[in-house]
């Protein structure tokens, strides 16, 4: 699906846990998120830590958006 969006002009981010599963699939912005039960969080983190990499998460993807690519690129940390 993130191929079809893009093919219509629309920019995506595959947000992952498995990143060669993003990349098997064709997704062009990819950005590994932390474990399988928990993409964009950790439980065991106090509420202001797991803010924060909440919002690193978001950020790259946002970065990620706003980066032309022309092969499957991941936006590491």
């Amino acid at each position: 699906m993130v191929k079809e969006i893009e093919r219509a002009g629309i920019p995506v981010v595959h947000m992952c846990t498995v990143v060669p599963i993003s990349l098997t699939v064709g997704a062009n912005r990819i950005v590994p998120t932390i474990a399988i039960p928990h993409p964009l969080g950790n439980p065991s983190l106090d509420k202001a830590e797991e803010k924060a990499l909440r919002r690193g998460l978001v950020e790259r993807a946002l970065e990620a958006l706003e980066t032309e690519v022309d092969d499957q690129t991941v936006f590491e940390k």
